[in-house]
């Protein structure tokens, strides 16, 4: 992470407003106008309401969030995965499924934020020009949005952070100015009044819904731990969740105050003085773009998480900045701007989405709690009971919400649930092929590799595979060989060369910075080469390893003349081969499987493809590089029992 957004400081606290709080800080655009949506106000609605958003900031966002979550960070990154990644060490089975549902919530609501947010601020316009065709907007904001993630998150954040400052400023004196008009409102302190609201008011059970919107986005604020430190993010939300909450009494305040709600305009912008609608209607738009970045940020940084714990396949990723938390995933950018698309011209407005939103990031609530419980009760095992109680009171809080969001299944939320079941199956079929692969040995000792390869040099029966033939391994230790390679050596027709390198690349926390270490294990003949890369560098691996090669040429550790005596006799630079291996069930087992594990199989195969091309991403030739398929077996052939009839015993008919 970078030191400078890390450490507390001012310009750390302004970039973390552009980034972490874009999205629960637009929520007093739509959620009192969802709450009161269809009602006829009155006491028990309004304050009632009121009261639930504030207990529910205080509860769910400050203490769970903002509190117990940021202390679950993982060298500085949050989210759901970073929490696993946690609580891997305990090994328990069961870890995973909540990790994976979370993921695929938090992404399918990556689709709708987006759109609900941005329309919530555009469809103002039409309080001053009700003619005005908002959609076409709303869709070039969007496609905009998704255009400047390229540039990073810090960059938006330095350039977004004082206008999201301004806007939160706005928001608290809009909501004073009415709080003063009706300072009665702030009784709804008081928690009574929100469970009077649940128990008694006809239809309030299921209005909590629309009260779970002000904190939907604490989950993206986790997740964005890693771009800015949890100093600043806490310090940042002690500006923010006063000002969010004098806005929120303000527009109660104004309910208090009038019989039913304004047609055609949200209670927010009710409140608006009319001279002021066109520019807090244009702070409104660039903050909910802040909102939007705030998610896109935290499924970007979920989906990095799940490629380095080998939850999904490798995907190209950038990083537009000297931050290694700054980071632009151009395909995950994709897939998101098409799902935010389809969503405006699905819903088409504001309130539609409203009706759709929510009940996916409930459930990723739920799990992240579950998560979370377990962490901390481990790590402070003297309060181990007032915790767990505690993580129950945050979970039955969670479930309640759950229950009254499943009312918004048919209103649309069968569009997120069913793009979370979509996400779900893909990540839970690559992970179970990966279980699957895991039941084989992944690594072999060197020194049971190093006589074979000294035996195999030598064998002159053996035509050369290449003068430099060059592996790409996942051992980061000069100890041991990944299995495939040596299959790959050894057990397919043996590869004879003049020097065998096998390369590890390691990717480390400083955005540049190249150097490397050779091990020899067989002098002059066989090295490890291990490089150290800074995570902005380019992977230049043959060019690197070309010049390894003439350094040691220079130095007089290898002789750098060609296997072929016809080369060398013309003075041609040695040929270089670089392997790349993918693993394959076998086709002798593949019957063998179930139909289950052949979809496993199939979904894994077809995700891979779809991932960053490795010779792509390692800066190889095509020319000089190939790809091979490595047999492995998922499960223990099928015996089959074959009778020798040479010598006449054989029962059985002979067909031609």
């Amino acid at each position: 992470m970078d030191k400078h957004l890390q450490s507390l400081r001012f310009a750390g606290v302004l970039v973390t407003l552009g980034i972490v709080f874009g999205d629960i800080g637009t929520s007093p655009l739509y959620v009192f106008t969802a709450i009161t949506h269809g009602e006829k106000f009155n006491e028990t609605l309004i304050l009632g309401g009121v009261s639930l958003v504030f207990w529910t900031l205080m509860i769910i966002t400050t203490l769970k969030y903002v509190y117990f979550s940021l202390n679950a960070d993982n060298q500085g990154e949050g989210g759901i995965f970073a929490l696993y990644a946690l609580l891997r060490k305990y090994n328990k089975k069961w870890m995973i499924y909540p990790a994976l549902i979370g993921c695929a919530m938090l992404i399918s609501d990556g689709f709708i934020t987006p759109a609900i947010s941005i329309a919530s601020a555009v469809e103002g316009l039409n309080n001053i020009n009700p003619d005005l065709p908002i959609l076409p907007i709303i869709l070039l904001i969007v496609v905009l949005l998704f255009i400047v993630q390229q540039f990073g998150t810090e960059v938006i954040g330095r350039f977004f952070g004082p206008i999201i400052m301004v806007w939160f400023v706005v928001l608290g004196l809009l909501g004073i100015n009415q709080i003063i008009q009706n300072p009665s409102v702030l009784v709804a302190l008081n928690p009574m009044y929100g469970i009077k609201f649940v128990l008694t008011y006809p239809n309030g059970f299921w209005i909590l819904g629309s009260v779970f919107l002000c904190t939907t986005g604490a989950e993206a604020l986790y997740s964005d731990l890693g771009h800015c430190g949890k100093r600043n993010i806490r310090v940042s939300w002690a500006f923010v969740c006063v000002l969010l909450l004098f806005n929120y009494f303000g527009q109660a305040a104004y309910c208090l105050r009038i019989p039913e709600a304004p047609k055609d305009s949200s209670i927010f912008y009710a409140i608006v003085p009319k001279s002021l609608l066109p520019y807090v209607i244009a702070l409104a738009t660039a903050a909910t773009i802040i909102a939007s970045q705030a998610l896109i940020s935290g499924v970007f940084t979920l989906v990095n998480e799940g490629i380095k714990l080998k939850l999904w396949t490798n995907l190209k990723v950038n990083y537009p900045s000297t931050s290694k938390g700054q980071i632009y995933i151009p395909s995950i950018n994709l897939l998101l701007l098409i799902g935010c698309v389809s969503v405006v011209l699905l819903f088409e407005k504001s309130s539609n989405m409203e009706a759709a939103y929510g009940l996916a990031i409930t459930i990723n609530m739920v799990m992240t709690t579950l998560l979370l419980c377990y962490y901390t009760v481990k790590e402070w095992k003297k309060n181990k009971w007032f915790i767990i109680l505690l993580f129950c009171f945050f979970g039955l809080i969670e479930l309640v919400f759950l229950a009254s969001n499943l009312g918004k299944f048919a209103h649309g939320g069968w569009f997120t649930l069913l793009l979370s079941a979509v996400f779900f199956v893909l990540l839970f079929f690559y992970y179970r092929a990966r279980q699957l692969r895991a039941k084989f040995t992944e690594y072999e000792p060197m020194e049971t590799v190093i006589p074979i390869l000294k035996d195999v040099a030598k064998d002159t029966q053996l035509s050369y595979e290449a003068t430099n033939l060059v592996y790409l391994t996942r051992s980061s230790s000069a100890k041991e060989l990944d299995s495939n390679i040596v299959y790959s050596l050894f057990k397919k027709k043996p590869k004879r060369a003049q020097n065998y390198w096998f390369v590890h690349v390691f990717i480390t926390d400083e955005p540049w910075g190249i150097s490397y270490t050779v091990d020899s294990l067989i002098p002059r003949q066989a090295f490890f080469i291990c490089f150290n890369l800074g995570f902005k560098e380019e992977h230049r691996i043959e060019e690197m390893t070309k010049q390894i090669h003439k350094n040691m040429v220079e130095e007089g550790e290898i002789s750098g003349q060609s296997a072929y005596e016809s080369m060398k006799k013309h003075r041609i630079s040695p040929d270089f081969r670089f392997i790349l291996l993918n693993s394959r069930v076998s086709s002798s087992t593949s019957s063998s499987l179930t139909t289950f594990e052949r979809w496993t199989v199939d979904v894994y195969r077809w995700i891979k493809s779809i991932g960053y091309n490795s010779a792509d991403d390692f800066g190889l030739n095509e020319s000089t590089t190939i790809t091979e398929y490595i047999p492995i077996d998922l499960k223990n052939p099928i015996p089959i029992k074959i009778i020798d009839a040479s010598n006449g015993n054989g029962n059985g008919e002979h067909h031609d």
